[in-house]
């Protein structure tokens, strides 16, 4: 095998025909819909609002102001639509917020569309976004294969000035809106010897088309949602010798999938107005009915019956219609996590598994990290071909040629060799900061972003940055973002940045410029709700704690959905925390 690229982002290590971070096997798009730039001349891509990424913010941003009467243009680093959707093709690979509510509540998109499944995978949300485009005819303004890599705001001209990652092509725009979204750049562990594997090697983020792991060693590091999802399909080859890797166990949750058909979904249409609309009202971007009583009114049978119908419910109605006080108290948190492994430790029959997978000491407290969607996953762990690597004992020491060295934690003389052909690293984002880390963002004193958030995360609202006038970001650190269902929280972003356009055209303004005091004062609120929770007592990548030398801080607001777009309208009234510049 070649030693690895200069940017880990761009291999699968056994095929180096990635250009870009754009996976070659996928559709070869054209650069841009209406042609490329001149061979001679530079392309200046100009307009009222340039978007940075194609998913779901990046889609309804477009549609919504275009309706504005705005010019809009969209640079995305895919060849297609899509966001995470885009890049997370692996085996098994699914959203886990159920149908309607992981849509657009734009009718003319959903009125001829249909879902086959409660919860979509990876392939029919593709052809989803690729309705959306169709329906809402996005692709003439949309520059595909497209990465930025450096935006500076001229004060004295009221512009944007992008750079991408080919000098011929630049854009210019009075909005910058940054829907880079929370899962772009991709976190490599660095383990030692990582260029020496002759194997495959392939992040989650870039798995290839196709991928033959029968009569396979593989090895799948990481236990998140996408480690999950790829043991649980993987291990239903029985000549599949695979190994999952697991240091932190993941408190999964039933999916409860079931096919529905065109005939129920058409006939729920008149009513999803008033539910979409209704996700936005509610605290996690499900209007799923609350706990009927706080814990200590109701009696231990009561509380018992309510578990078990919330749990028979699946997805995250176990998280979101229980009793709220399980975030912030011990007692009810060890409750909880004991009904979760007695649920699951009679799934495994293999009694040194189960240990691992539901310890009888709970590992970290319920609902402090994401809990990932299962379907079978721990009947397909139970199976004979299928090695637990319990990473609390034993730590991957370095890889070799041929595979791993692992060493036990209790002696360091104790080192083992496991043969592998495939090593998959389902080891997650450098989530919320990395993407616009990436994007070679420059304050208008000259300061990168980078060094901005050199020692933690500063926003206002989780949609401005200051001394970054125009600049909007969507799915973006310091708002609901990891713990929402994602359209409702983007589109209440996006009608905020049109809200606000809107206003400044209407008032002559040239720019808005959040200000430091109110930015400092936003990240203390959510560090103070944070402190009121079990979520600082657990490493998480809500904390910033996959990614070393990360600043450990919450990422996330807290307050829920609901209040979030509230508190964000009120601050447009008077443009409360805000510089404001006419034009």
């Amino acid at each position: 095998m070649a030693a690895l690229p200069n940017r880990p982002e761009d291999f699968d290590t056994a095929n180096h025909a990635t250009v870009n971070g754009t996976n070659s096997n996928e559709e070869d798009l054209t650069r841009h819909v209406n042609g490329e730039s001149s061979n001679n001349e530079v392309e200046n891509i100009a307009a009222d609002v340039i978007i940075i990424g194609g998913g779901f913010g990046g889609m309804y941003g477009m549609h919504q102001f275009r309706k504005l009467g705005l010019s809009v243009k969209l640079l995305e680093a895919g060849s297609s639509w899509g966001g995470t959707w885009h890049w997370n093709r692996y085996p098994g690979a699914r959203v886990d917020s159920e149908t309607p509510y992981y849509s657009l509540s734009i009718p003319e998109v959903y009125k001829d569309w249909t879902f086959t499944e409660r919860f979509p995978g990876h392939e029919e949300l593709r052809r989803y976004f690729q309705h959306v485009d169709k329906t809402l005819d996005l692709s003439r303004d949309a520059y595909f294969n497209t990465i930025v890599t450096a935006a500076r705001y001229d004060t004295g001209t009221g512009q944007w000035h992008v750079k991408t990652d080919d000098p011929k092509r630049i854009a210019t725009c009075k909005y910058l809106v940054m829907a880079t979204g929370s899962s772009y750049k991709k976190h490599f562990p660095a383990f030692k010897n990582l260029d020496k594997f002759k194997g495959r090697l392939i992040h989650s983020a870039l798995y290839p088309d196709t991928l033959d792991v029968s009569h396979k060693k593989v090895l799948v590091i990481g236990s998140g949602a996408t480690g999950v999802q790829i043991v649980q399909t993987l291990a239903h080859d029985p000549t599949c010798q695979l190994t999952a890797s697991i240091r932190t166990p993941n408190i999964a949750l039933p999916m409860r999938q079931r096919q529905m058909s065109a005939e129920e979904q058409n006939a729920a249409k008149s009513f999803y107005q008033s539910v979409l609309q209704s996700a936005k009202q509610c605290s996690g971007g499900f209007p799923y009915n609350p706990a009927p009583k706080a814990y200590h009114e109701a009696t231990p049978a009561e509380r018992r019956a309510h578990w078990e119908e919330i749990w028979g419910r699946g997805g995250f109605a176990f998280l979101l219609s229980n009793y709220r006080e399980f975030l912030a108290d011990k007692d009810i948190n060890r409750e909880l996590y004991a009904f979760w492994a007695d649920k699951v430790r009679a799934r495994v029959r293999d009694p040194v598994k189960r240990e691992i997978v539901a310890p009888a000491t709970q590992p970290h407290w319920l609902g402090t990290k994401r809990p990932s969607l299962e379907q079978d996953f721990y009947e397909m762990i139970d199976q004979e071909h299928v090695t637990l690597l319990d990473l609390q004992r034993r730590d991957i020491a370095e890889f070799t040629a041929s595979g791993v060295v692992t060493v036990s934690k209790s002696d360091e003389n104790d080192r083992q060799h496991h043969d592998y052909d495939i090593v998959i690293l389902a080891t997650g984002y450098d989530s919320l900061t990395g993407s616009l880390l990436d994007a070679g963002l420059t304050d208008i004193n000259d300061t990168p972003l980078s060094a901005k958030w050199r020692h933690g995360t500063y926003t206002y609202l989780g949609l401005t940055i200051p001394q970054m006038p125009n600049l909007f970001m969507v799915y973006s650190p310091q708002a609901p973002t990891a713990l929402s269902n994602g359209p409702p929280i983007i589109e209440i972003q996006i009608d905020w940045i049109a809200a606000a356009i809107a206003k400044m055209r209407a008032e002559g303004v040239k720019y808005i410029d959040a200000r430091s005091a109110a930015a400092e004062e936003w990240r203390d609120d959510i560090q103070k709700m944070n402190n009121l929770t079990l979520f600082p007592e657990t490493d998480s990548w809500y904390m910033g704690a996959n990614v070393p030398g990360k600043p450990r801080e919450q990422l996330v607001y807290l307050a829920g959905v609901d209040t979030y777009a509230r508190v964000t309208r009120e601050a447009l009234d008077g443009w409360k925390g805000f510089d404001v510049v006419k034009a």
